[in-house]
């Protein structure tokens, strides 16, 4: 394989580029407006030309209460003051893990045009739209002392015939307001009226991580949402659901509502369901507390190893990198000859031989040139049995995904859990997301972590090659320091990840990323600070997680050129955490 320089590097420095410029402008305290999540921050999109200037939102400005309007966790109200325009305003309010998302769904037409706009008041208020069926947008304001409105566009896909606006604040922050939300651009055809509440929701079959949730038919509904908490998790097409991700032998309430063109039903009446006992998150036979370390399957000017050569303080080794195949979704591996195997059953032998040493080898998906497209069904399938494939072939233990191109986290979900049932209770499920891909729930990279975590292993998030972002806390931190992996770590333990499967990825050298890398020193005491609440920077958190499973490193080759550094320093810190 010809591989550039650092791939690591290479392939994040275009987004990277973009994100560091616009958070460092949050930091000067820039009024410019940025975009999120992969939406862009801009006035209507290029596309069919907009029929009608109507404002498609129902109740824009709060003069009905919340009426057509959802708010998570009961965060939202209306206040008399303060006011952008009429009579009343939304007020909502974030609270834990919450950040006061509210919504509604309007009919659009395919192939339209639109722009989304609304006055706020607060720190940190987001408005964007989702189920676009093209690009997802998203404009935020980190403070707006007085009213300012947001803007921006979309463009609607080919079948797209509903989208959902919102608003929604951060974590740790509090109230924002907003006022006078405006859609424009032609209107759909609602078809139906609103469909009525559902009714006759139940709950079934329960294990320790899932709940089955079924509820009666609603006349004119094309769909169903399913509350959990306050908070949507899951959108279905039939009458029942099952709920994942959850913790054992806790309590939830449900609630579901119907949907269809016309818009969002009010919630059903609420059950509650309650998880069977068991372990917390599930993912194969991984150390309580473990290092993951990425093996370069080329040479890039690291030191080149074989995999019986990585340094023993190494339990997880994601192999570097699977590479995608003609078939929509498919993966397949080959061995570089630059890493000096004779064969490929030397290759497997020495997978075997890190097994017997209690060690897991997984299959990294991503790098440079890991453009892997699962976007629908049959390239979740196509996905599962490729990667399943392997692990047959080579031994591998499970598969890393480290996508940097964007995942759909429907079909996401789809794949590692038809993986899963190939594999079984066994398999080692590993991420690597961007600092920017776990900054919000509502991240498909984030989505897909709770959508699996019964059978995830660890997140290992990329603190590097960032710039800066917000922590847990609301405030932006500069990669580079302790208060970074901390805060930045919060979001995850908060947002409903198990400590268990939350990790520290740092690069082993300064070689081995263009920004972000940090001292071993920095590295342990931000394990500390978090699993024992010692050597904390500026930023605290508001409980300790000694579940902590430990921390990742790019790459066991940048390590052994820098003399086994990162390992012999992190590696006895990860496995002394209580």
């Amino acid at each position: 394989m010809d591989r550039a320089p650092h791939p690591r590097t290479t392939r994040l420095r275009r987004n990277v580029t973009r994100l560091t410029c616009a958070f460092a402008a949050t930091a000067l305290g820039a009024t410019a407006l940025v975009a999120l999540g992969g939406g862009t921050a801009s006035g209507a999109t290029s596309g069919a030309a907009t029929a009608a200037a109507a404002n498609l939102a129902q109740n824009p400005g709060f003069e009905s209460g919340l009426s057509g309007w959802t708010c998570s966790a009961a965060s939202g109200t209306t206040v008399a003051s303060p006011v952008h325009s009429g009579s009343a305003a939304l007020k909502a309010t974030p609270a834990g893990s919450d950040n006061a998302r509210c919504a509604q769904t309007v009919a659009v037409k395919p192939n339209s045009s639109y722009t989304l706009s609304a006055w706020v008041q607060g720190s940190y208020v987001y408005l964007g739209a989702s189920g676009t069926g093209t690009t997802d947008v998203s404009t935020w304001t980190p403070s707006a002392t007085g009213w300012q409105q947001l803007s921006t566009g979309f463009t609607t896909g080919a079948n797209t015939t509903s989208v959902t606006v919102y608003t929604h604040g951060w974590y740790g922050q509090p109230a924002y307001y907003a006022d006078d939300i405006s859609l424009a651009g032609p209107g759909g055809d609602p078809g139906d009226p609103v469909p009525g509440a559902p009714s006759g929701l139940k709950t079934g079959a329960v294990t320790s991580s899932s709940i089955d949730l079924s509820w009666s038919p609603v006349t004119g509904a094309t769909g169903y949402n399913v509350y959990r908490d306050g908070s949507k998790v899951q959108s279905v097409g039939g009458t029942s659901a099952t709920v994942t991700g959850l913790a054992p032998s806790t309590s939830y309430q449900f609630q579901v509502t119907a949907t269809n063109a016309a818009g969002e039903s009010p919630r059903s009446a609420a059950v509650t369901g309650t998880t069977s006992a068991g372990g917390g998150g599930g993912g194969g036979t991984v150390p309580k507390h473990a290092v993951t370390g990425y093996w370069q399957n080329f040479n890039n000017g690291a030191a080149v190893q074989k995999l019986r050569e990585v340094q023993d303080q190494y339990d997880i080794i994601a192999v570097a990198f699977a590479d995608a195949t003609g078939t929509p979704g498919a993966v397949d591996f080959t061995l570089d000859p630059a890493v000096g195997y004779g064969s490929e059953q030397q290759f497997k032998d020495d997978i075997k031989a890190k097994q017997a040493a209690g060690k897991s080898v997984v299959i990294s998906i991503g790098g440079q040139n890991g453009t892997v497209s699962i976007n629908d069904s049959t390239s979740a399938n196509n996905f599962a049995n490729s990667v399943y494939a392997l692990m047959r072939e080579y031994g591998f233990n499970g598969v890393d995904i480290d996508l940097e191109n964007g995942l759909n986290a429907t079909y996401m979900t789809q794949a590692l859990r038809s993986l899963s049932a190939k594999a079984g209770s066994g398999l080692v499920i590993t991420m690597a997301p961007q600092t920017i891909d776990m900054q919000s729930t509502s991240n498909a990279y984030f989505q897909t972590a709770l959508n699996i975590k019964d059978i995830l292993t660890v997140v290992n998030m990329q603190y590097y090659n960032s710039g800066s972002m917000l922590g847990c806390d609301g405030k932006v931190y500069s990669q580079g320091s302790v208060d970074f992996l901390t805060a930045l770590a919060c979001i995850q333990l908060e947002g409903g990840l198990s400590p268990s499967q939350v990790g520290l990825g740092l690069p082993a050298s300064t070689r081995g990323a263009g920004s972000g890398y940090v001292s071993p020193t920095v590295v342990n005491n931000a394990l500390d600070c978090l699993a024992r609440g010692t050597n904390c920077g500026s930023f605290t958190p508001s409980r300790t997680y000694p579940g902590l499973r430990g921390a990742m490193t790019w790459s066991t080759n940048w390590d052994a050129t820098a003399g086994n550094a990162w390992s012999n320093a992190v590696g006895p810190k990860v496995h002394g955490l209580p």
